[in-house]
């Protein structure tokens, strides 16, 4: 099963579960009851700080990461 995002023609956006092997990409809009055809979204991305890939993200994980560590042992000295 795969998941994928509708709109109709009144401008609601959807999403619906799709069995594979099936090919009918219309489906009613659970808002209006208007055909909806099956739009391409935008895929969530999730950058890996850790990874080194991303120098900006890794120095910033980094700092934040220093940052805490003091304030970890500041805490634990008093």
């Amino acid at each position: 099963m795969k998941v994928f995002d509708f709109q109709c023609s009144e401008g609601h956006i959807n999403e619906a579960f799709i069995c594979s092997g099936d090919e009918d990409l219309s489906r009613p809009c659970p808002e209006c009851g208007n055909d909806s055809s099956r739009i391409i979204s935008a895929a969530t991305v999730v950058l890996d700080p850790i990874s080194g890939a991303f120098p900006g993200a890794t120095m910033k994980w980094a700092r934040d990461r220093e940052q805490k560590i003091k304030k970890e042992r500041k805490v634990a000295n008093q």
